[in-house]
């Protein structure tokens, strides 16, 4: 089953430059909100799960197995996810909650975390656990990534929220950790 929402959804992940930026504090290139720019936000947001729930009453759709919900380019994955939405005569997005293994690609960027929340609203795209960033052979790792789609900007925390979290071995103990690519001798 496939249910289609004509909403404004985000657009994934800064390049390699603001990677840059966040871990070593130095200017993002402008090739960097270049890259954003493309994204074709106004697009019809489509889902597909292995079973789908509407909860009118609630405004939320629930979406469990397999779930792949796709905007223009920008594609989640996970096992499990809650829409929430108005409806004012029309279905509008207004956030979405994915649990298990979640998992967010645009072109050669993909993020993945335990948890996921796309808030509509305010813009921002929030990946909690276990998070690992790729771009090409460049990898962030962390236990929080937070995207401000207002500003392009994206922070990485390596304590994730509450207690005891972010502690974890594969979190990098409070820490981000990653490993950018660097060009061959005469490239």
């Amino acid at each position: 089953m496939q249910v289609r929402i004509s909403r404004p959804a985000p657009y994934l992940l800064c390049a390699t430059a603001l990677f840059a930026a966040i871990t070593l504090g130095a200017a993002p290139r402008a090739s960097a909100a270049d890259g954003l720019a493309g994204h074709d936000s106004q697009a019809p947001v489509d889902y597909a799960a292995d079973r789908i729930e509407l909860q009118d009453k609630q405004q939320r759709v629930m979406l469990s197995g397999n779930v792949d919900i796709t905007q223009a380019d920008l594609r989640l994955r996970t096992a499990r996810a809650l829409v929430s939405y108005t409806n004012a005569g029309e279905m509008k997005i207004q956030r979405i909650d994915a649990t298990g293994d979640v998992t967010v690609t645009r072109g050669q960027e993909i993020a993945n975390g335990d948890v996921g929340t796309y808030d509509f609203n305010r813009r921002v795209i929030t990946l909690v656990g276990h998070v690992t960033l790729h771009r090409g052979k460049d990898v962030l790792n962390g236990a929080r990534l937070v995207i401000d789609l207002n500003t392009n900007l994206a922070s990485v925390d390596g304590r994730g929220t509450g207690p005891g979290a972010g502690l974890s071995p594969n979190s990098g103990g409070g820490r981000v950790s990653g490993t950018f690519a660097v060009p061959k001798k005469g490239q």
